[in-house]
């Protein structure tokens, strides 16, 4: 486990490259990290954090709050969502990322609407269409804005952008077409958006220890750091 100096000092080199490669935000992916590892980069500023299960995410924001409660810290759901766990995410989270379904953002937005509990999401696309991976298809997803425009209307949610997961490189480069085509669509699902009435925020999710500079290059105005900061974990 890396002492609270090194996770200071991580933390500092990585938000200076992340700041060098263009205009993006860090969050810290905490999967398998221990709250005292996430305390340590909060105190060294950190204030944005992303865990991938409904479960850990209780877990660690319970603990980080106990060490540091006066910390105002935003925690997103970056993992899978499964629809029988909707309300507790809503409990738990800031921000839920990953809505790669129509049926799954009427799911959220029936309950956030019966609790009167405004919500962030961010539409998780598919872009190099990896049946390994979740989200909607590029073509997918333009087709269903309609639908999601009239969810969104009638509902507590403010679309906060577009978030995706690239397929697994070498890191780099090798990373560089996944992030072009996701800047390409994000340009066209910006401008069907606008045509139906309907607010796509300027969150674009992407790159992750191996490839976020390529990704910021690429457009991204957010990258999801997980290794790079807290070492290999199991």
């Amino acid at each position: 486990m890396l002492s609270a100096a090194d996770l200071t000092a991580r933390y500092r080199e990585l938000l200076a490259r992340v700041r060098a490669a263009g205009p993006a935000e860090l969050m810290a992916v905490t999967k398998g990290v221990a709250a005292e590892q996430i305390v340590a980069v909060v105190d060294a500023g950190c204030t944005l954090f992303g865990e991938n299960r409904v479960q850990e995410l209780e877990a660690k924001r319970v603990a980080v709050t106990a060490l540091r409660p006066t910390a105002n810290l935003t925690w997103v759901l970056i993992g899978p969502l499964q629809s029988n766990k909707v309300r507790r995410a809503l409990d738990l989270a800031d921000r839920i990322a990953t809505v790669g379904s129509v049926e799954l953002l009427e799911r959220i937005a029936t309950i956030a609407t019966e609790r009167a509990k405004p919500i962030d999401i961010a539409l998780q696309v598919n872009v190099d269409e990896d049946p390994a991976k979740s989200g909607f298809t590029p073509t997918g997803l333009r087709a269903a804005l309609p639908a999601i425009a009239t969810i969104v209307r009638a509902a507590p949610i403010t679309l906060s952008g577009l978030f995706t997961v690239g397929r697994l490189t070498a890191g780099g480069e090798a990373a560089r077409p996944t992030f072009a085509q996701f800047r390409t669509l994000a340009a066209q699902v910006d401008a069907d958006a606008k045509a139906l009435g309907l607010g796509l925020g300027p969150l674009r999710s992407a790159g992750m220890s191996g490839d976020f500079e390529v990704a910021i290059s690429e457009g991204a105005n957010e990258v999801r750091l997980g290794s790079a900061l807290f070492g290999p974990r199991g």
